[in-house]
């Protein structure tokens, strides 16, 4: 059973927010916003701001409107009428304390998950609004502390963890000797050139994950497949300043990304289990490159395991035994449409699969992507109580006999372990890689 109150939730102290807001004058805030508007501001914006008609279709899509008990402040369309519409209406002449508000919500009460796209009547994409808030707080310097630590972090090494160059490779050789262990010839191919797949992680793992890079060579061994890591920057795949909305941070990353792939002449990427690196490598990278397309194809996770199991390279000793359900990730479901190869792996691997409800492109948020879970433990008690309606579902699933949630992403993974503490759940949370770790043929 879910907790069912609601806290009230005023604005939230935040150093990045306040002290960033210190530094700026009514003048400066009004210039930046104007020019921002004239330069960026095209048709997109215009056709959006200017169609919506408030009739309110989009709210009942939005997790923080159900979860906060219907309050329209929560609803896409109101969190659009209180922030970017005034700012449009008055042409950037908006109070420094507006500002803050504004990134408040741009950062925290709204997952961009683009959910309640799909049921506005025009197709009013309000995660681009978002974003195109969250880039004037950018230029204005507000923005939440932790995630701008991390998008500082991307800036300096290249990854999101401050992982040094040294203790990447260190990283890799440890879980290479791991492996060994296990299985005596098993290698982590480094550096190799003309390999069929350079493999790419996020920064959390060799910080705080480092097993599942341990599976994955597992997983890459049994299935013999042709493959290599990088030695050099260019390995992490994840992208907070796509969130924060520094866009020219975003472009040096995927080029040093798709860079160090090109020099190694692999013929693919093939990416862990992370919805938004997805999205930032396979969508939205290459683009701010001004490249149409990717340099090479990229391949999430549950593609590639997909493809494995279709073309039987993996078999399964026993499948997994308690009875599973399944999130599904805004950035590869709703973005990407894996949602059938993620079913068929989990049927391949798993003895029950128990539907989540609503699922697949109608699948509730995780209420962590869209760099939430990045603003810092601040906004953790808010986040969690603004997707009750989470809860409710897992709860439903969990009552139909589900006992673990296959996440395959990071961010939700998170996302739903908070979750389900918050409201005493009890259920465990597992990759999808963790599941055919347990249950393949390892030989």
């Amino acid at each position: 059973m879910t907790k069912r109150s609601v806290q009230n939730i005023s604005t939230i102290p935040d150093e990045g927010i306040d002290k960033g807001a210190q530094r700026l004058t009514p003048d400066q805030v009004s210039r930046v916003i104007r020019r921002h508007l004239e330069e960026e501001g095209g048709a997109r914006l215009k056709v959006y701001t200017e169609t919506c008609v408030h009739c309110g279709l989009c709210s009942d899509a939005c997790h923080f409107y159900l979860s906060h008990d219907h309050d329209p402040k929560f609803s896409p369309a109101g969190k659009v009428k209180q922030t970017l519409d005034k700012i449009i209406r008055k042409k950037g002449r908006v109070s420094i304390d507006f500002i803050k508000k504004t990134a408040e919500i741009a950062f925290t009460e709204c997952n961009l998950c683009r959910r309640c796209v799909m049921y506005c009547p025009f197709g009013i994409d309000v995660a681009y609004l978002m974003l195109f808030l969250r880039r004037i707080c950018h230029k204005l310097g507000v923005v939440p502390q932790y995630i701008q630590d991390t998008a500082h972090s991307h800036a300096a090494t290249m990854n999101q963890m401050w992982v040094k160059d040294d203790e990447w490779i260190d990283t890799l050789h440890w879980q290479e000797d791991e492996a060994r262990d296990e299985i005596p010839d098993l290698r982590i191919p480094l550096e190799k050139q003309g390999a069929d797949i350079f493999y790419s992680v996020i920064g959390p793992e060799p910080k705080f994950r480092a097993q599942m890079i341990y599976q994955a060579a597992v997983i890459m061994n049994a299935a013999g497949m042709d493959w290599t890591m990088p030695a050099t920057p260019g390995w992490d795949n994840s992208d907070m300043c796509m969130y924060t909305g520094d866009e020219e941070m975003v472009a040096r990353l995927k080029k040093v990304h798709f860079e160090t792939a090109m020099r190694l002449k692999t013929k693919r990427i093939v990416m862990g289990e992370c919805g938004h690196a997805y999205r930032s490598v396979h969508d939205v990278g290459n683009r701010h490159l001004g490249w149409k397309m990717s340099p090479l194809p990229v391949m999430h996770a549950i593609e590639f395991y997909y493809e494995l199991f279709k073309d039987r390279k993996l078999k399964v000793n026993q499948k997994y035994d308690a009875p599973v359900t399944l999130h599904d990730p805004c950035n590869v479901v709703r973005g990407g449409g894996l949602h059938e190869m993620a079913r068929y792996v989990i049927n391949e691997t798993c003895s029950r699969f128990v539907e989540m409800h609503p699922n697949r492109e109608h699948n509730y948020c995780c209420g962590a992507g869209g760099g939430v879970i990045n603003c810092g433990p601040p906004y953790t008690n808010k986040r969690v109580v603004s997707n009750r309606v989470k809860a409710d579902q897992l709860a439903d699933a969990k009552a139909r006999g589900a006992k673990t949630i296959i996440a395959p992403c990071h961010n939700c993974f998170g996302g739903l372990e908070d979750i389900v503490k918050h409201y005493g759940l009890g259920m465990e949370i597992k990759f999808l890689g963790d599941v055919i770790y347990e249950c393949m043929d390892k030989e």
